[in-house]
């Protein structure tokens, strides 16, 4: 778990994101698969709250939802959508890459609709189009 965390407390160094988005707690087939995920998960949350970046959660069924419209999609097609949505050549690997890409791309899709109660305004999303300019030009 050692070795997580400073993969990942040297990733926020290194590239500085303003945010992490990360899969929500899901059960796994296996109970120690479970345990373990949960484990590295959990270190992923201290990294990022250590560093001070905002730490966003989301339910597996809110990921597939946002990135291939039905909650209930598979692996697969997650994948597929990712590679047609980000025009990647191939599958992020392994199949966790894939999943926090997936992650990643529900915040980004999420910060551009505005939220109930918010306290403080949203950063426009960076692939939000800017506004024409009009009148008159000379």
């Amino acid at each position: 778990m050692r070795e997580i965390h400073e993969g990942v407390v040297e990733l926020i160094a290194r590239h500085r994101p303003q945010a992490l988005a990360v899969e929500d707690v899901f059960y796994a087939k296996n109970v120690r698969t479970t345990v373990v995920l949960g484990h590295a998960r959990g270190v992923v949350l201290l990294a990022g709250a250590q560093t001070g970046i905002d730490v966003h959660e989301f339910p597996p069924a809110e990921i597939k939802k946002a990135v291939v419209g039905s909650g209930a999609a598979t692996k697969e097609q997650v994948q597929f959508m990712l590679v047609r949505l980000l025009r990647l050549k191939s599958v992020p690997a392994p199949s966790d890459a894939a999943d926090g890409v997936a992650a990643a791309l529900t915040y980004l899709m999420a910060a551009r609709l505005p939220k109930i109660g918010a306290e403080r305004p949203l950063l426009p999303s960076p692939f939000s189009v800017k506004p024409a300019i009009t009148g008159n030009r000379r």
